[in-house]
């Protein structure tokens, strides 16, 4: 059995043809490309999760000032949050907290998982542990949600794009959100083909999302974009799960995402030359902190 597929079609038709979920056909398709164990992949799924896990923890137990100074204590303010302030729900307060949390670890130098980048590294432990935290799930369905998101996140990679230089933020948190809606899919008992559905409907609520982030530093925007993300994600999911929502097939859905993000001007692709990155309130601030920044190089 060829257990490779090159596109969400041929994915949903290995679903389809082993009475599989879409985890199951990708750790098979890992075994067997990768020549490793079932128990091998287990453990790298474990670490990848305990990674996420300790990337939240920091931010919101420990926050610190970031490398460029524009983040610090965001998910600890969320964290804070008087409850009759959350106007979201738990599941969604949770996912905005750790998705704020991931950003700011990454812009302190901490360590994080690429899901599928650094700038977007929020959206998908956002979604994937605060479901799980809310739900009361096991941990393998976590597992299955992560290595689900990983055959979603595969499928963009080789037929898109998920860098922002390239196509803009809708490459980045945009292909996060459709691997977070398609993990959120599988772990409340959806279906493959649902499960893309969600991930071409996430793709198709941030398309045309553009990539510029202020002094080039993947920290504003970025941080509340990660949120967004993880909130766009339960979005795509939910109306999947309920079988609405534009039918563009994922393999379509992810060329139209990758021919618009070519498009984009270069101003409005991770150069800092457009968008929020000229905002002249941020660019002053930026001014003031630089300033301050060497004034105490030299005390």
């Amino acid at each position: 059995m060829n257990w490779d597929f090159k596109n969400a079609e041929e994915l949903l038709q290995i679903c389809s043809e082993q009475d599989m979920p879409v985890s199951e056909v990708m750790i098979n398709r890992e075994m067997q490309l990768g020549g490793v164990s079932r128990e091998a992949i287990m453990e790298r799924l474990d670490e990848s999760l305990r990674v996420m896990n300790v990337a939240v923890d920091k931010a919101i137990l420990d926050p610190v000032k970031s490398m460029g100074g524009l983040l610090g204590g965001e998910a600890a303010k969320v964290n804070a949050l008087d409850e009759a302030k959350i106007v979201s729900g738990p599941v969604m307060h949770r996912a905005i907290m750790n998705a704020l949390a991931v950003a700011e670890t990454n812009a302190s130098m901490g360590v994080i998982v690429a899901a599928p980048t650094a700038g977007s590294a929020g959206v998908l432990p956002a979604v994937l542990l605060s479901l799980y935290e809310t739900r009361d799930l096991s941990v393998d369905t976590l597992r299955k949600g992560l290595i689900n998101a990983s055959a979603i996140g595969y499928i963009i990679t080789r037929n898109g794009s998920v860098s922002g230089a390239e196509a803009g933020c809708q490459a980045e948190v945009g292909s996060a959100a459709a691997m977070a809606a398609s993990a959120i899919v599988e772990m409340t008992g959806g279906t493959p083909e649902q499960c893309c559905n969600a991930a071409s409907v996430a793709l198709s609520n941030l398309l045309g999302l553009v990539c510029d982030p202020v002094r080039g530093l993947v920290e504003v925007p970025c941080q509340t974009r990660n949120a967004m993300g993880a909130a766009c994600a339960y979005v795509s999911a939910e109306m999947a799960l309920a079988d609405v929502g534009i039918n563009v097939p994922l393999d379509e859905m992810i060329q139209i995402t990758y021919d618009v993000g070519r498009t984009l001007p270069e101003s409005l692709r991770e150069t800092a030359k457009g968008g929020c990155a000229v905002a002249p309130s941020l660019c002053n601030a930026c001014s003031r902190d630089a300033a301050l920044s060497r004034l105490k190089a030299t005390m």
